[in-house]
């Protein structure tokens, strides 16, 4: 079973990134360390989350580990 957006969404401000807005229900990630690195999460918090934007997460998580 897929993780949900808000699990995403947990585990990105648990390492330190903020989010702003963006149109509908898309909100765009950032990380003062990875300034390149910009991740946008699609849907609803109860959504199952894509496999994409899974990998997208882990990978951003795993470079924030490598600084």
């Amino acid at each position: 079973m897929p993780p949900k957006i808000r699990q995403l969404k947990a585990a990105l401000t648990k390492a330190g990134f903020s989010s702003r807005p963006g149109k509908g229900s898309h909100t765009v990630w950032e990380h003062p360390f990875l300034p390149r690195v910009k991740i946008t999460l699609a849907g609803k918090d109860g959504d199952d989350a894509r496999h994409y934007l899974v990998e997208e997460v882990q990978r951003a998580l795993d470079q924030l580990e490598g600084k």
